[in-house]
């Protein structure tokens, strides 16, 4: 019984991280929850663009798309919060609703990412690239990793490395399409604050591939 005990212990401690690292990703993405209640652009917040109050008139499925994958830090507390009440391994369920949350996030980022890929954003060259290369380049690559790593990753760190990756991809077509949107520092803060937390987060996506190779198959 004892045996059974640790060796339940120690799998929970593979399937996430170390309290520290838990406790430092928890107040990243508390941050992160306030970006969707903050102004992103035009004093318009990722919940205005979900519930169409876009000014001008100019909500659509685009907007709700681009703003929907900020709420991906939900999800994320949950999970960090979770590892410190619970050693115990992710469950099939929570892992389901958790990829369930990624999947439809890039799905949305596609669409979002479609009229660039078409030359319909009437955005510059520049932009275009930049939109097309960091958004399909951080999924094609984190998704190929999760693949070639995925007997090596624990649940838990397959389902924050996903949450990563759709959060990232999003955010970073966000912050080029409105990084020269016009408005006072005050009225874009949450794009300032994405900026930030952008960083720390893709550290975070790199941590749990450079995990995966100190755990046996």
């Amino acid at each position: 019984m004892k045996d059974r005990a640790a060796a339940e212990r120690n799998l929970g401690r593979e399937d996430g991280d170390q309290p520290w690292v838990n406790l430092v990703a928890l107040l990243i993405w508390l941050a992160a929850v306030f970006v969707v209640f903050l102004p992103f652009a035009v004093n318009t917040s990722p919940l205005d663009a979900v519930l169409l109050r876009v000014p001008g008139n100019q909500g659509n499925w685009w907007h709700l798309l681009a703003a929907a994958p900020f709420f991906l830090a939900f999800p994320m507390i949950w999970l960090r919060l979770r590892a410190f009440r619970s050693p115990q391994p992710l469950t099939l369920t929570g892992q389901r609703w958790v990829w369930v949350f990624v999947c439809l996030s890039i799905a949305g980022t596609i669409l979002v990412e479609t009229p660039f890929l078409l030359h319909l954003a009437g955005t510059s060259d520049w932009q275009r690239l930049a939109v097309l290369s960091l958004g399909f380049g951080i999924m094609l690559v984190s998704a190929a990793l999760l693949i070639l790593r995925r007997r090596r990753m624990a649940p838990a760190r397959a389902c924050i490395a996903g949450l990563d990756t759709a959060y990232l991809a999003n955010a970073a077509l966000c912050l080029v399409v409105y990084a020269s949107a016009p408005g006072s520092s005050s009225s874009r803060s949450g794009w300032f604050v994405t900026a930030v937390l952008f960083w720390p987060i893709a550290v975070e996506l790199a941590w749990q591939f450079v995990q995966s190779y100190r755990r046996p198959a």
